[in-house]
């Protein structure tokens, strides 16, 4: 099994990504990817998988609004953080957690699912595309797969407007690795191909963070997140920018049957 385990990464993984400006551009593109989609599914209880979804941001959002979820990491202490926000909601959560590699799950145990959430997973795993192959054997027909992936492309770009021009000469590979920096980055033309393979029609895709991570460090005395976060919206959908970002989201649907 090929997942990266964020055990003792958890608490450093959560601060980093989640309650800052770039967590809040990743959800915000994420979401208005997929609220629409939802709605064509019909007003009726979804089933939903959040495969190696950490703490489930997704898990919680998804189960508030009355769907059922099973939320699959390898990570025991980012399951344990899901369990502890799970607990002290308002209202009762349909989330069913479950503590495995994703390569574990099947049709067998768990059944078929509506939607199935892979997100800043396939850049962590050697087996990549066997293992989004095998979550997908348990996508509904006409069921949406939502993909996030690091963009090798947008790596390369950001190491060279920094200046790091012996990383990029090295193709992108160090000695000593940065704990946060996914080990297998992604091609965009290679997750279409994965896409058109697999006969998934391609029905959105985002760039995300196409303006944050090329920011310079000095800003305005009067810089506004806010409307940092209106234009990655605005932007996150046009090309050039897609390509540029940090992580691409792909939103596809499986054949109708």
């Amino acid at each position: 099994m090929q997942d990266k385990n964020f055990d003792k990464l958890a608490q450093k993984f959560a601060k980093n990504i989640y309650g800052t400006p770039k967590g809040d551009i990743r959800a915000a593109v994420l979401w208005r990817d997929l609220a629409p989609a939802l709605v064509k599914l019909g007003d009726r209880k979804l089933r939903v998988l959040d495969a190696g979804g950490g703490f489930g941001y997704f898990s919680q959002k998804l189960a508030r609004l009355g769907h059922e979820v099973v939320l699959c990491d390898i990570s025991a202490e980012m399951l344990a953080q899901a369990q502890e926000q799970i607990d002290a909601s308002p209202e009762p959560l349909a989330i069913q957690l479950i503590h495995a590699p994703i390569q574990a799950l099947s049709v067998e145990q768990h059944g078929y699912f509506d939607i199935i959430l892979c997100h800043a997973v396939v850049e962590w795993l050697t087996d990549a595309k066997p293992t989004m192959a095998g979550l997908l054997t348990m996508l509904k027909p006409a069921g949406l797969f939502s993909l996030m992936f690091y963009n090798k492309e947008a790596m390369r770009f950001h190491a060279l407007v920094s200046g790091n021009f012996d990383y990029v000469a090295a193709d992108l590979k160090v000695k000593k690795k940065v704990r946060l920096t996914p080990t297998h980055p992604l091609y965009i033309q290679e997750v279409k191909d994965w896409f058109s393979e697999w006969q998934m029609s391609l029905i959105c895709q985002s760039g995300v963070r196409v303006i944050h991570d090329y920011l310079k460090k000095s800003q305005p005395v009067d810089f506004d997140y806010q409307k940092l976060l209106q234009m990655e919206l605005e932007y996150s959908q046009r090309e050039p920018y897609i390509s540029l970002g940090r992580y691409v989201h792909f939103l596809g649907q499986s054949p109708t049957g």
